[in-house]
């Protein structure tokens, strides 16, 4: 494209939104509607969630409470690492964790050279293809999604949604009484790169692996099914 075409294009986009209040935008926003949602692999949104979270390279666990959730993180640090240390944000999710169930010992606050493993609370997750929704702010740090070698992520089976329009509203929405987040990083699998002679590197700008820990009441064959979906053989489960 010309720098007179862009010049052109950019022109006629400036002149067609100025003098459009807020009222009208909303409403020709409105008239749009929605995309279609993708068909789901499966009716059970957890299932269906879980399979993209394997297809995208990623790896998961199920609990059902937070306590369960709690020693299934202890095992998977002390599987990978021999330690049951990581780093959480100053999330009151996180905070408010039964910790001493799993043996876990949390340091919140920021990433930092070291730290191998990350914790983060999901705000939101889609189904149509394994996203996490997470927001960023004082209590969730940016960096602790993408600087340590594992990154694990709590998902509340309540906070799953078909698609990613219906997530992405849940994460805006917050809770009660608190202003939208001043961020949000969608997430849908390890950090990875094809550039390089199309060898699929993992861990190229950002965590090497990403465990995803499914909290809530969920039907016992529930892990089962999603890598069933997504080709595992029995030998891989």
């Amino acid at each position: 494209m010309t720098d007179e075409a862009r010049r052109e294009i950019l022109t006629r986009v400036r002149g067609s939104c100025r003098g459009a209040g807020a009222v009208r935008i909303g409403e020709e926003l409105n008239a749009l509607g929605r995309s279609p949602v993708a068909q789901l692999p499966d009716p059970d949104l957890a299932v269906s969630f879980l399979y993209h979270v394997f297809r995208n390279r990623g790896s998961a666990a199920l609990a059902r409470d937070r306590s369960e959730a709690v020693r299934v993180i202890g095992r998977y640090l002390y599987e990978r690492f021999r330690s049951h240390k990581l780093v959480a944000g100053n999330d009151s999710r996180l905070a408010a964790l039964p910790w001493r169930d799993g043996g876990v010992l949390p340091r919140f606050g920021i990433a930092q050279d070291g730290d191998q493993a990350a914790l983060s609370y999901a705000s939101a997750a889609a189904a149509e293809c394994g996203s996490v929704f997470l927001v960023t702010g004082k209590g969730n740090p940016a960096s602790n999604n993408l600087l340590p070698e594992d990154h694990l992520v709590l998902v509340d089976a309540g906070d799953l949604r078909p698609d990613l329009d219906q997530a992405l509203e849940l994460a805006q929405s917050g809770p009660a009484g608190q202003a939208r987040p001043r961020g949000i990083n969608i997430i849908s699998g390890p950090s990875s790169t094809g550039d390089i002679a199309l060898q699929l590197v993992q861990g190229a700008h950002g965590p090497r692996r990403w465990h995803v820990v499914l909290v809530g009441d969920l039907a016992a064959d529930t892990l089962v099914r999603a890598r069933q979906l997504a080709g595992f053989t029995q030998s891989e489960e």
